[in-house]
């Protein structure tokens, strides 16, 4: 099935967010997170004739194709950005929001980098774009369970990191 372009504007619109999240949590905000997230979207444009519902949700084969622009971008580079370069991008209208907003994800980032690069994965394809465990398996090759596992343990880790914290 060949998404048009009217669909195409629709899909885009839905998505665009969701794959730059993705990327926000794998390498940082910024030009290289819409660089990639550019990438993403010309590959699949430029394959969509590919595209065969009947296998998956788009959104699915949408994050397959960012998940190799990912790793292709950090085989190109031989390194991970350390995720203390990574910055919440708000708007807010308070200066004091935006500073405890920017404090705690940095505290975030930090907890993130602690990580392993399995779980910091789950957490981008969860918490950055969105996805649902299945849509998380059926791109990791692991278990719907084992996916909830890992995520659950993750947050856990997170969680307890940051009360250790909070309590010093």
């Amino acid at each position: 099935m060949q998404a048009s372009e009217n669909d195409w504007d629709a899909i885009y619109a839905e998505q665009l967010p969701r794959v730059y999240n993705f990327f926000r949590y794998r390498v940082g905000d910024g030009p290289l997170a819409e660089d990639l997230t550019a990438v993403t979207f010309e590959k699949a444009w430029r394959s969509r004739i590919r595209y065969r519902r009947y296998l998956g949700a788009f959104s699915t084969w949408l994050f397959s194709i960012a998940r190799n622009v990912a790793t292709d971008h950090f085989r190109k580079n031989h390194k991970e950005l350390p995720l203390d370069n990574a910055r919440f991008h708000s708007d807010p209208t308070l200066v004091e929001e935006t500073v405890q907003r920017r404090h705690d994800f940095a505290h975030l980032l930090k907890l993130l980098s602690q990580l392993s690069a399995r779980e910091r994965e789950l957490i981008a394809y969860k918490y950055g774009a969105g996805l649902n465990n299945r849509a998380i398996a059926r791109l990791t090759h692991l278990g719907e369970s084992n996916v909830g596992t890992i995520l659950n343990r993750s947050v856990n880790k997170l969680r307890a990191a940051w009360e250790d914290e909070d309590e010093r």
